[in-house]
């Protein structure tokens, strides 16, 4: 190759380090999705969740009893968040998610184990996301043989001969059978729409800046808010659209069951979607083009995708993990989306979810509206 074409091949490779340096946004995220990818999987992901939050119901009071808890606490995988005094407590906490697994110790349960009558004892599991449970039910079914070994002495030593001197009965609730497409399913609802409905809205405002259209928009006496609503109501109806065919799908494909109610989950996925494009909104007051705004829209997709709970169970990973996981809309409206359709929750037990959605919405359009320049500058 002569000298000459030397020449020009670095001048090319300058211009582009130039223009890499120009477009930081694009070089952020080329260093910043790597390392986000890198910190979310090597710390953040946990397919074996321990200290999940077990509540306990005890009619007995014995030293049996309590051993039998404090051994639960000791495999690492329950963590006995409360004690409660009712089955109505137990059904809701359960269905709304404040905790994993509830434990029912039986009146007289010491005084069966001692007549060697065998008492049950009834563990209930929110079976939603199997994941979540399995390896916890799994040690639990090996504490059975050790849970009360130092109390079964002296008189008492022949129970440890034979099987356990009580049974410990496993409910799996609202997923007895521990189909991973129940969990799995009414969640691609939540992350479809928060892919497409960011994705789109982000593209709307940059599209019109780069064709010149938008220069006609800000001639017309509309309002910020009125360009908002504007862009956002037709994506609306495509989110419920999107929403319709994957719940036929997902009836008719996966028997996947529907037991709560459908307009309840209508009200919740408007704000949801409203987020979602509020976030979108934003997205392309920031971005220069169609380009940037497609960037920021993956930077954002990603860790909402992976801490929400929609690919590894959320109470595996770490606290700071939850804590963002938390801030994010996706992760409460996939806990509405799997509490109506599979445990048939009401407004009542969704409602510390949808609110955390609410506040994300007015964060949201409050920067979108912020950002948003009736002239350009």
């Amino acid at each position: 190759m002569s000298a000459g074409s030397w020449r020009r091949f670095v001048a090319v490779l300058v211009k582009e380090f130039v223009q890499m340096r120009r477009d930081r946004l694009t070089f952020a995220m080329m260093v910043g999705i790597p390392i986000l990818q890198l910190i979310l999987f090597g710390y953040a992901i946990n397919a074996d969740p321990k200290a999940l939050p077990t509540a306990v119901l005890s009619a007995d009071n014995s030293l049996f009893a309590r051993s039998f808890v404090r051994a639960l606490e000791n495999s690492g995988y329950f963590r006995v968040a409360r004690r409660i005094a009712t089955e109505y407590e137990a059904e809701r906490a359960l269905a709304e998610g404040e905790v994993q697994f509830v434990l029912t110790i039986p009146e007289n349960f010491a005084r069966k184990l001692v007549r060697g009558e065998r008492p049950v004892l009834l563990m209930e599991a929110d079976a939603t996301d199997p994941a979540a449970t399995s390896n916890a039910l799994a040690a639990l079914a090996a504490l059975n043989q050790t849970a009360l070994a130092r109390d079964l002495s002296g008189s008492l030593a022949y129970l440890q001969n034979g099987p356990p001197p009580y049974e410990v009965r496993v409910h799996r609730r609202y997923n007895p059978e521990g189909i991973t497409q129940y969990n799995i399913v009414p969640g691609l609802i939540g992350t479809i729409l928060t892919m497409t409905m960011v994705i789109m809205t982000a593209l709307a405002m940059t599209r019109e800046r780069e064709r010149g259209t938008m220069e006609n928009l800000l001639a017309t006496p509309v309002r910020p808010i009125e360009v908002m609503a504007g862009k956002i109501v037709p994506y609306i109806i495509v989110g419920y659209i999107q929403m319709a065919v994957i719940l036929v799908a997902a009836k008719l494909l996966f028997q996947v069951p529907i037991v709560g109610s459908l307009v309840l989950l209508s009200v919740a996925l408007i704000v949801f979607i409203a987020a979602n494009l509020a976030v979108g909104f934003t997205f392309s007051t920031l971005a220069r083009n169609q380009l940037q705004a497609m960037q920021m829209a993956f930077f954002f997709f990603l860790p909402s995708i992976l801490l929400s709970g929609f690919m590894f169970p959320f109470r595996g990973m770490p606290q700071w993990a939850q804590w963002l996981g938390e801030v994010l809309q996706l992760t409460h409206f996939l806990r509405i989306l799997r509490g109506i359709l599979l445990k048939g929750n009401g407004a009542a037990e969704i409602a510390p979810e949808l609110w955390p959605i609410v506040l994300f919405l007015l964060a949201a359009a409050t920067i979108a509206l912020i950002r948003y320049r009736e002239t350009l500058d």
